[in-house]
């Protein structure tokens, strides 16, 4: 009964602080991300990661694909909910240019999504992440399209 009871300490203990980890450690490497993207945006790293500012104010390094005016991410964690129900607008920090966009999170394309996933992310799990697309034309009024 002692060891059940240790082991429940455990997974509670884990469940309670992976999170508060994680957060810790994002805000003490997102910055030092975001200024070498800065100081460097033709370096190795500003090659694969942008900059991206959600319409929280909140910016985070995010690797990119870019494609015919459009820039793709794929996000692992809760971020791209702030990009439910989109076009919701958005600046860009990519290849040493900043650009304001449209940007959505595709949750109704599945087909499109592992499409975009094969030149994005071909390491990746098949099936794990968001995908979001964001439109950089600002005269292409009709937002994010496919």
């Amino acid at each position: 009964m002692k060891r059940l009871g240790i082991a429940v300490a455990v997974v509670v203990g884990l469940a309670l602080g992976l999170p508060l980890l994680m957060s810790v450690h994002a805000r003490m490497t997102n910055p030092d991300v975001a200024q070498e993207v800065r100081a460097n945006p033709t370096g190795e790293r500003a090659a694969k990661v942008m900059l991206l500012t959600l319409p929280s104010a909140r910016m985070i390094p995010v690797n990119f694909l870019l494609e015919d005016g459009r820039v793709y991410a794929g996000a692992d964690g809760r971020w791209w909910k702030e990009l439910e129900g989109g076009p919701h607008t958005v600046e860009v920090f990519v290849l040493g240019e900043s650009f304001a966009g449209r940007a959505r999170a595709v949750l109704d394309d599945s087909i499109y999504t592992k499409d975009v996933f094969t030149r994005l992310r071909p390491d990746a799990v098949p099936g794990f992440g968001t995908l979001i697309e964001i439109l950089l034309d600002p005269e292409d009024r009709s937002g994010p399209v496919r």
